[in-house]
């Protein structure tokens, strides 16, 4: 259910940027006898059943929660030909009725277990994940085992779903880069299964049948084409005989033999197409090794290296030649695709920016890779093991991909094929990969005037399904009595307060999950309200100058400093850094100096400064600006601070001067929060902090941050045109007259969760999907600030949906207001966000960005229990009377991007 131009292998890179895949065999990974657990330590254990399927159980305790991915070796590649998106097809139907399990029980399972889950099909492989709270465990691996052997796939629910698929491709192909992404894999892997994309099209899904998919899930969903991996707190030994009771006794099958990959002979070709997007981008394209190749990790070294902000592709953006870089590899088991892009303008000359990355790749080519920046990337890479650790999620995601994707036997042997890598591993694979006569260039130019892509009119299902679906579904026994108690969930966090004499505020929480430290820093601040009129945008291109080191160390010596610790930074009002934990003091020592000594150098401002203009002006023609600044002037009153914005004007009337005078006044210690998570005790942290922060102090009285209340928005509605799209992206929205720190924020919150919140357990998707497959999804959410908050429902449909779409969000809202909510809907509504507490705080990222957030906003350091305590006594009637005070169906404020809806 998950897409993008770059599909994603694993869910902890949903992110940022995911890997695609192709066949896989199913032999590399695990010659163990059949049945026989096998430890590696004492907290992996894995395991072949006697019916062929793989299994890993980690055991991870940082929170009390667990993820199963569950990844069957099949997708796009192994799909008949012309039914591209029969995979994902099948993907979809995953969520439907099996035996025993119907869809709407799923869904409602997945909300009362406060659980998050998905899946996504690739080239290879389909991968369904939950993450939950960790006592729930038994419920995940029955609804698995249930799915691998007893999916209906029935035709009725083939022709429900297929609205809801159709509507997803609508929006996909709606994007140019997505268009263009799946004609160069066309060219690069002609003839083969990676020449069509695994989303799938809309002659294919109008010609998929039951029968096609039933015949797919027989021949691919079988025990022994399957790896079934567990990452948390969990006992691995009685996990595995749960394991066992659930899956073994399915039986194993025989699938289709694979088909071999028979490469042609690629010629180049240049793809050309306009955009939306205020700014463009030319992309070289290659054809790359595959996750499966012994070339894999010198051909991931070789992109790293071109990301590193030392290469000589990313010196083309920091000496103002083009707008942005970027380089990545989208590998399959068997192939891959390199992309390596730069950025150019709206008006901006494609040529010129094509000829510098050609320069670039030339200049590779020619002299070699730079052997620093190779031993960079394979220490970031080694460093990444680490930082896996710190997820139960990323950690699962490693593992799965390493045996699933790369044929390998742990996370472990594709660290040591990176290990292995040399500069002439790295050179060789630069020769016989990124060759000009092998390559599809993109060309992507900005135009609002674009054409909607074929095959896209008429997606979505009918006006009556007469679906059965409902959000109170009696559960199975096995899962009924197990959520029918709630309890308050258990609290790990206990991080440590203090603060310094210069006003910091430092929390640390010690967490000993892996070697490494992950810092995170809020300086309290608000450019709507401090940046000096007629100077709007000093704070962005600010924002852009860290980059550029410090007053110690220019920009190059900065980044090699980085590098030399494998340390991730960010300069800036929201700074960071991450490294391994033996090198935290240097770290910390490389953040402060960015952060309180930025070098800000003249000719660096200059490229920035004309780079933003630049960026902007494009910008401000695109579809999605527009979208957001008609919704904020909707929204806001005239004249209000919020709704001041930069322009390519105001950017270039401001000086080096106005840019340190800004930090200056800025950059506050009495406004500083940083939380530090991670392999370190509460008194090494804060003698750390103090020694490279302790001497910033603050200049003055402390500013006025914290924007002016608002009354109520009238109503309003705007359509902003996109000429590209083939589905329309609709948001309504409306101010709402309370705070974060109005206890009225919980019965609203629950009642979110019931209109519109919570996924397939909330009224909303029911009703617009489930029941009428108007669109392939729609959801409400609420924001609550310090002085303002916002109701909003966001959907995507076609044109001639958003007026029944529409309807349909109003008699939701009404109905909320007009009559309590069911006490099954309560119910289910607190479950699901007293239940989720453990899953929102599971990693190091997230428990640091979540203290960060509480702190800086004035909230208790364990805001999820003391929101539990409301929520356990909240009645139907308090979320009515909330919803009747503060909502406003009459002043919901709608703006459609997209075709213009013939009414609304």
């Amino acid at each position: 259910m998950l897409s993008s131009p770059f599909k994603t292998l694993a869910w902890s890179l949903l992110l940022g940027m995911g890997l695609a895949g192709a066949s896989i065999p199913a032999a590399r990974a695990d010659a163990t006898a059949a049945s026989k657990a096998v430890a590696n330590d004492g907290n992996v254990l894995r395991s072949t059943l006697d019916n062929g399927m793989r299994v890993v159980i980690v055991r991870e305790t940082l929170s009390p929660m667990v993820t199963t991915q569950i990844t069957y070796l099949a997708g796009g590649y192994q799909t008949p030909q012309g039914y591209p998106g029969t995979a994902h097809a099948l993907e979809h139907m995953m969520f439907r009725d099996s035996w025993g399990l119907t869809g709407a029980q799923l869904n409602e399972m997945t909300g009362k277990m406060g659980a998050d889950n998905n899946a996504f099909t690739t080239n290879d492989a389909t991968q369904y994940y939950f993450v939950a709270p960790s006592n729930y465990l038994d419920l995940l691996l029955h609804i698995e085992s249930t799915r691998m052997n007893g999916a209906l796939l029935t035709k009725q629910d083939w022709e429900r779903e297929r609205g809801a698929i159709e509507q997803e491709v609508s929006r996909d192909i709606s994007q140019p880069e997505f268009l263009a992404f799946q004609k160069a894999e066309r060219i690069l892997y002609a003839g083969t299964g990676y020449a069509d994309d695994p989303l799938g099209t809309r002659p294919s899904f109008d010609q998929t049948t039951a029968q096609n998919l039933q015949k797919f899930y027989k021949d691919w969903y079988t025990p022994n084409n399957a790896l079934l991996v567990i990452v948390g707190d969990v006992d691995p030994q009685q996990t595995l005989a749960k394991v066992q009771q659930l899956f073994g006794k399915i039986a194993k099958g025989a699938t289709p033999a694979r088909q071999p990959l028979k490469l042609q002979p690629v010629k180049p070709e240049t793809i050309a197409a306009t955009t939306p997007h205020g700014t463009g981008s030319v992309q070289f394209m290659y054809r790359m090794p595959g996750m499966m190749d012994k070339d894999n990790a010198a051909a991931q070294v070789l992109l790293d290296v071109l990301t590193n902000a030392r290469s000589s592709l990313s010196q083309l953006a920091a000496q103002g030649k083009v707008l942005s870089t970027n380089a990545q590899l989208q590998p399959f088991s068997y192939g891959g695709v390199g992309v390596i892009e730069v950025g150019f303008p709206k008006g901006g000359d494609a040529g010129r920016a094509q000829a510098d990355l050609d320069g670039v790749i030339d200049d590779l080519l020619k002299n070699g890779v730079p052997a620093d920046l190779v031993e960079a990337s394979k220490r970031s890479e080694i460093a990444q093991a680490q930082f896996n650790k710190n997820s139960a999620v990323t950690l699962a995601s490693a593992w799965s991909q390493a045996i699933a994707w790369m044929g390998l036997n742990s996370p472990e042997e594709a660290e040591e094929q990176i290990r292995q890598v040399t500069v002439d591993d790295v050179n060789r694979i630069a020769h016989q990969y990124l060759k000009p006569a092998e390559r599809v260039t993109v060309v992507l130019t900005p135009n609002p005037n674009g054409q909607r892509p074929p095959d896209s009119n008429g997606f979505g299902g009918s006006e009556s399904f007469n679906s059965n679906e409902k959000l109170d579904a009696p559960l199975p026994a096995w899962a009924a009595q197990k959520l029918s108690k709630l309890e308050m969930p258990r609290w790990t966090l206990a991080p440590v307060e203090m603060k310094l004499d210069n006003g910091i505020r430092l929390i640390v929480q010690p967490s000993s999950i892996s070697k490494t430290v992950t810092v995170v820093g809020h300086i309290d601040n608000n450019p709507k309200l401090q940046e000096p009129a007629g100077k709007e945008g000093v704070a962005r291109l600010l924002g852009s100058l860290f980059d550029y080191g410090s007053t110690t160390l220019d920009r190059d010596a900065f980044h090699k400093a980085l590098d030399d610790v494998s340390a991730t930074e960010t300069g800036g009002t929201d700074f960071e850094v991450a490294a391994l934990s033996e090198h935290f003091d240097r770290a910390m020592q490389l953040l402060a100096d960015n952060e309180l000594h930025p070098a800000l150098p003249q000719q660096g401002f200059t490229v920035q400064q004309g780079t933003l203009a630049r960026a902007l002006a494009g910008e401000m023609q695109s579809p999605q600006y527009k979208m957001m600044k008609a919704l904020r002037a909707g929204l806001l009153p005239a004249g209000d601070p919020d709704l001041r914005l930069p322009t390519p004007d105001t950017i270039g009337a401001l000086s080096l001067q106005d840019v340190k005078d800004y930090h200056a006044s800025t950059y506050r210690p009495d406004l500083a929060t940083i939380v530090v998570v991670g392999d370190v005790t509460p008194e090494l942290a804060k003698a750390t902090v103090e020694r490279y922060f302790g001497q910033w102090n603050a200049q003055g009285a402390k500013p006025d941050v914290v924007s002016k209340p608002v009354a109520v928005n009238p109503a309003g509605y705007v359509v902003i045109d996109n000429s590209y799209a083939s589905q329309d992206q609709v948001l309504m929205g409306q101010m709402l007259d309370l705070t974060m720190h109005n206890p009225d924020r919980y019965a609203l919150q629950l009642g979110n969760n019931v209109l519109g919140g919570n996924g397939f357990a909330s009224r909303l998707m029911t009703d617009i999907r489930v029941k009428h497959g108007y669109a392939y999804g729609a959801g409400s959410g609420m924001h609550f600030d310090r002085s303002r908050s916002i109701f909003y429902v966001q959907y995507g449909s076609d044109p001639d949906k958003v007026a029944p779409v529409n309807t349909l969000i109003r008699q939701n809202l009404v109905q909320m207001q007009t009559a309590p909510i069911k006490q099954s809907e309560l119910d289910n509504a607190r479950q699901y966000e007293i239940r989720s507490i453990p899953v929102s705080v599971s990693s190091i990222n997230s428990i640091a960005r979540a203290l960060l957030d509480w702190a800086w906003h004035g909230e208790p350091l364990d805001q999820p229990m003391v929101a539990a305590k409301h929520y356990l006594t909240l009645t139907p009637a308090q979320v009515q009377v909330a919803f009747k005070k503060y909502l406003k169906p009459e002043n919901l404020m709608q703006v459609v991007q997209g075709p213009p809806p013939a009414k609304h």
